[in-house]
């Protein structure tokens, strides 16, 4: 079941390890927000350059939020946290780099290309976004004085997709990035591809399946990722320097600087940017940068209000005395959204003791205890259990039992369901929900003593 849009803090976030990139990042995070992000999670890893000072504005104007997060090889881990942390918040994730752009076509925004192709089947938990690799324009030294965008303006074919020489499998612009409904997400097999609860998938911008981190042929009529990995000669050697976040072992010292990926001239971005400023911004504001304190968002008073309303609306049908069972089925993952963002706001009805959160278990309860739950909301709802567990209110109990009846039957069907792609991940999770099924069974043993 569709999950009410107003419950969300966000549309689109775009979570991202930076380290660095304070010469960068300013028209990443403009031209980003001017193509209709909401929000950003940036994982500071160690930058020791003024990334910071050029965050500041946007930390102030509360469309960042600034995490710093040291450590060699840490990019799987900030996703993994930004999922535990923020996936009730943000209706959409995309998880992407400080050089990577995201270009939808036709001049529309991101979540009007993504909700396109996502909302006609819930089994669509993600999608899988092209690379088009930008090359250096044959430059050799780094003019900071213009941005990236407007400097690199050539790119690789997409009609000659190279191959990996350690995988053998296509690389170049057949390589994805992935925008994702962050509450149906497993774990990420590499940072460019994410793997879905059991019975859900990723889709390319047609519609179709996908389950690597390539998509070949290229499909971009709809939506890309302009990819500025390389630069300029200078810049690239720095890019070398800082190392790589996804692994200790420093991946850029094996390709030495080229003049590559400049085959065909691509300008369409620009165009693409000076059009999403015509219509969001005011005329004063249409220069190369903004100050983003000026910057048209929703201010936190009108989004309370709005998850507020949208809140309650969800978890009160109007007439209390005779709620119809039916009232709860599907809506475990809007339950558990409730139950987030409640506890965020710390939402309270104005005549009344319970808080929202209350009657957010409480449905969870009913619709364990009156329906069949589908796999990844079962998955869902044990992420959250251990918090859930410590909530000072009464009802949890409730959920805790009714825990204990639902998880061998979830065992059983991943036992039977499997696949061999998931096997070793699956059978993993198998041994951590048993975990979890021996302490809640120990406790309730505990508690009757």
């Amino acid at each position: 079941m569709a999950v009410d849009k107003n419950l969300f803090m966000y549309d689109l976030a775009v979570v991202a390890i930076m380290k660095n990139e304070g010469p960068y990042i300013k028209e990443w995070l403009d031209y980003h927000l001017l193509a209709g992000v909401n929000h950003f999670y940036i994982y500071d890893n160690e930058s020791s350059d003024n990334q910071k000072e050029v965050l500041q504005p946007y930390i102030k104007a509360g469309v960042v939020t600034y995490i710093f997060y040291p450590g060699k090889a840490r990019q799987y881990e900030a996703y993994f946290d930004a999922i535990q942390n923020y996936r009730f918040f943000c209706r959409y994730m995309a998880f992407i780099d400080g050089d990577e752009f995201i270009f939808p076509k036709n001049n529309r925004s991101v979540v009007e290309v993504l909700d396109e192709i996502l909302s006609d089947d819930e089994k669509r938990a993600g999608l899988v976004v092209n690379w088009h690799q930008f090359g250096s324009n044959f430059q050799e030294k780094a003019d900071l004085s213009r941005g990236v965008l407007e400097r690199f303006t050539r790119r690789a074919s997409d009609k000659n997709i190279p191959l990996s020489p350690r995988s053998g499998l296509p690389a170049g612009n057949a390589i994805v990035k992935s925008i994702l409904n962050p509450r149906k997400i497993h774990y990420f097999f590499n940072p460019h591809f994410a793997i879905p609860y059991l019975g859900l998938y990723a889709v390319n911008e047609n519609g179709e399946f996908r389950e690597y981190h390539f998509n070949n042929p290229p499909t971009v009529e709809k939506i890309v990722i302009n990819h500025y990995g390389q630069k300029s000669r200078e810049e690239y050697e720095k890019k070398v320097a800082r190392g790589a976040a996804d692994s200790v072992n420093n991946v850029y010292e094996k390709h030495p600087f080229e003049h590559i990926y400049n085959d065909e001239v691509d300008e369409e971005i620009l165009k693409y940017l000076e059009h999403r400023k015509k219509i969001i911004l005011p005329k004063s504001l249409r220069k190369k940068t903004f100050a983003v304190e000026k910057f048209p968002v929703e201010s936190e008073t009108a989004r309370f209000q709005r998850i507020s309303k949208a809140a309650q609306k969800n978890l009160l049908p109007e007439n209390l005395q005779s709620v119809p069972k039916d009232f709860f089925k599907g809506k475990l993952e809007t339950f558990l959204i409730c139950l987030a963002v409640s506890e965020k706001y710390k939402l309270k009805f104005t005549t009344e003791k319970e808080t929202f959160a209350e009657y957010a278990l409480y449905d969870i309860s009913q619709t364990l205890q009156y329906h069949s739950v589908n796999l990844e909301d079962c998955f869902l709802l044990l992420s959250v259990l251990p918090d859930i567990l410590k909530m000072p209110y009464e009802i949890k109990e409730n959920i805790r039992k009714l825990c204990i009846d639902t998880i061998p039957n979830l065992v059983e069907l991943l036992r039977t369901q499997t696949s061999f792609r998931d096997m070793a991940y699956d059978w993993q999770r198998i041994i951590q929900i048993k975990d979890l099924l021996k302490m809640l069974e120990s406790f309730d043993a505990y508690k009757k003593k």
